[in-house]
């Protein structure tokens, strides 16, 4: 049986087709935030909205439908959803979701306040004395006021102040809350909600999509990983040390490329040990994915320090593969890779699997020095098999976060974009692939700005939540 051959396709007619799929789920995010306000307007008619008597039902009826739409939204951003996450990645959809969180919790605030002065205005009552009512004589109202609170904490643990003090474990279980939040607040929404009684079209609308949403979160977050995991019996079949205090965990199974990953992806891995079972923990793949799976982690002080010395045979569930930051984003011929840290894993990946000419790819790693570098001995070999240009940038980490090590910004006064054209001449006309630290990648995506590249061919891994 022959190999097969794997066509790549580049060019502007791949980077349009990638930019009208990117259009397309804009679209559709729009559309299902529209259609419910829409169907409003249709029902109350644009002369009821300025009515001085009905402004409080309006804002009251306006913001629920607007918070309800936005939330669908939020959290089908984050349901795993193949079709959505393989045209902008994990991490993009992640961002997008957080800055949903605050606008949302805004227009929920409003809607709670608002449904208190509409019946506070009919009872001819205080705001207090109505949320009271509301509160004590309908259970679905105290289920959407626990929702709310709910919102507020997870919200709040969301803002970066709160972030850096709390642990990876902390805010995952914090966020795990969200869902118990969104499940609170539908029932008041069948009960009272005016627009979900006056109109059946609207009620149908929000109950598919309450569906589709849900149904998806409970099979590709929960229920996939799990049944594939399970199936293929996952397990570890090997450790390796590697340099700077990084470990490679190798993951086998039984038809384990069922997952289809690419190379420069991720997995969220959860180790089914007493302690780790409960949460997972993003890595990216470190090697071109073929009967093993393997990750290079990081000994960083959390559940990653427990990880280094995970033993053979230990059962895993993998959810996955996610992100774009693999060659299907890829359009043009060359291509650079940039790596910093244990940023190395995907970019050795790429390195290993992209399809090229000798001379069509630049490898630049920044270490502190050779013995410090993982994978740095498997990059020099794929490097030299292949006919990729390979520049090792050492020397201790800047203080400023530039991509350059300290020696090098006072030996030679030039600006950081000048120094990496000179690393990379044919950058300007490359996909660049950044992965590294936050303020190291920012340094490097700031100095490939200041060239002119565009947005469509810098393609930015952070390990960062």
């Amino acid at each position: 049986m022959e190999p097969q051959t794997e066509i790549i396709y580049l060019g502007k007619r791949k980077l349009l087709s990638i930019q009208r799929k990117r259009d397309a789920v804009e679209l559709l995010a729009l559309a299902a935030i529209w259609i419910p306000l829409l169907l409003f307007v249709s029902e109350v008619g644009w002369s009821k909205l300025s009515v001085l008597e009905l402004l409080w039902s309006n804002i009251n009826r306006l913001s629920a439908l607007l918070a309800t739409s936005l939330l669908i939204v939020h959290f089908a951003l984050i349901a795993r959803i193949p079709w959505i996450e393989s045209v902008f990645g994990l991490d993009k959809l992640t961002v997008a979701h957080k800055k949903l969180g605050k606008p949302i919790l805004y227009l929920l605030v409003i809607h709670f306040l608002a449904a208190g002065m509409s019946y506070a205005s009919i009872d001819s009552s205080s705001l207090l004395d109505s949320l009271i009512y509301l509160n004590f004589n309908f259970v679905s109202v105290i289920f959407a006021t626990l929702a709310l609170v709910l919102f507020v904490i997870v919200v709040i643990s969301s803002i970066r102040i709160a972030r850096k003090k709390l642990s990876y474990e902390t805010w995952y279980l914090v966020h795990l809350l969200s869902y118990l939040g969104i499940f609170a607040s539908i029932p008041h929404q069948y009960e009272l909600g005016s627009d979900f009684l006056a109109q059946p079209i609207l009620q149908s609308y929000f109950t598919l999509s309450y569906v589709f949403v849900g149904a998806n979160l409970i099979w590709f977050r929960l229920l996939q990983p799990i049944v594939l995991s399970f199936a293929a019996k996952l397990r570890v079949v090997r450790v390796d040390p590697e340099a700077n205090r990084t470990t490679s965990i190798s993951i086998g199974g039984r038809g384990i490329q069922r997952f289809g990953a690419e190379a420069g992806q991720f997995f969220l891995l959860r180790v089914l040990t007493a302690k780790q079972w409960w949460r997972p923990h993003p890595f990216s793949v470190s090697n071109a994915p073929s009967d093993e799976i393997r990750f290079t982690i990081g000994n960083r002080g959390d559940d990653t320090a427990q990880l280094q010395n995970i033993k053979p045979g230990t059962r895993v569930v993998l959810e996955g593969p996610f992100g774009v930051f693999s060659e299907s984003k890829r359009s043009r011929q060359y291509v650079t890779l940039m790596a910093a840290g244990i940023g190395v894993a995907p970019i050795r990946a790429l390195a290993e699997s992209l399809a090229a000419e000798p001379g069509d790819i630049t490898v630049i790693y920044r270490v502190n020095d050779d013995s410090d570098a993982a994978l740095l001995g498997e990059l020099e070999r794929i490097c030299r098999d292949k006919g990729h240009d390979l520049k090792l940038i050492k020397g201790p980490r800047s203080k400023t976060n530039s991509f350059l090590p300290e020696q090098a910004i006072s030996e030679k006064p030039k600006p950081e974009h000048a120094r990496l054209i000179e690393l990379a001449p044919q950058i300007l006309d490359s996909d660049v692939y950044i992965c590294g630290p936050a303020g190291w990648s920012r340094s490097v995506k700031s100095s490939l700005k200041k060239l002119g590249m565009d947005n469509d061919h810098i393609h930015l891994e952070e390990f960062a939540w």
